[in-house]
């Protein structure tokens, strides 16, 4: 019965490593889609430490590749000391995916007091050429999440780019792509997106932690599973005599 219990825990041990090699491509993906977004939204979201989550991320999907090897060496070849590793690895990574749990949450409470404080200084900056990148970054915001302006398009009135081109128009980065021959004049306002971009951009980038938080929940508690795993065979091999003679048995065969 003892070595029925073994051999379950070691086939599970397996299974999980395989698991953990599919965990990192997922982490290191979601890492990569985090800095990617953020490139885009750089500019409404100045605190350069947001991306430690996903920087972390993508540190733990390269560790778990490597840690799903050592656990799948160490129960095929039986090795306690590999085993005892492989367990002491995954509660370091463990502790870690904690620790961006923890940040996650503390730069996602962050995000609206950062955009509130940015995006009219942005806006301020736009002077409608490609070359220009605040002008850039409005314009894929606007086209992307299907907004105009701050809280509206009204507030283009305010930007100093309305104020010098003194044509009563916005972006036609703000234009409904389902209208036709759109020029972004104020006349025709049902032409133009109505939500503004402040509480979009808010949620797009709550959405982007949240990605991160829950990959690190739930690939944590995976992790979980595994440290369990390797202290069931760990444990039992210590206490089994009869496992301990068929190791060495296998061992002089």
């Amino acid at each position: 019965m003892g070595q029925c219990g073994i051999t379950s825990s070691k086939t599970v041990l397996v299974f999980l490593n395989l698991i953990f090699w599919a965990a990192a491509g997922i982490l290191c993906y979601i890492g990569a889609y985090v800095f990617i977004t953020y490139d885009d939204y750089d500019h409404f979201f100045e605190d350069v430490y947001t991306l430690i989550p996903a920087i972390i991320i993508i540190a733990v999907g390269t560790l778990l590749f490597i840690i799903g090897l050592i656990g799948c060496c160490a129960t095929i070849r039986e090795s306690s000391c590999g085993l005892a590793t492989f367990a002491a690895i995954l509660l370091l990574v463990f502790l870690t995916e904690c620790v961006v749990v923890v940040l996650g949450y503390i730069y996602r409470a962050k995000v609206e007091n950062q955009v509130n404080h940015s995006i009219q200084k942005v806006y301020n900056e736009y002077n409608g050429t490609n070359t220009d990148a605040p002008s850039r970054a409005i314009d894929y915001v606007q086209r992307q999440l299907h907004c105009c302006g701050i809280h509206n398009y009204s507030d283009w009135r305010n930007t100093h780019w309305f104020k010098e081109s003194k044509n009563n128009s916005v972006p036609v980065s703000c234009c409904q792509p389902s209208i036709t021959n759109c020029t972004g004049t104020l006349t025709r306002p049902a032409d133009l997106y109505q939500e503004g971009c402040e509480a979009l951009v808010v949620k797009k980038l709550k959405e982007i932690m949240m990605y991160v938080i829950w990959a690190a929940l739930t690939f944590a508690s995976i992790q979980m599973l595994g440290m369990l795993c390797a202290c069931v065979v760990l444990c039992r091999r210590s206490h089994d005599p009869a496992y301990e003679l068929l190791v060495t048995t296998n061992s002089y065969a």
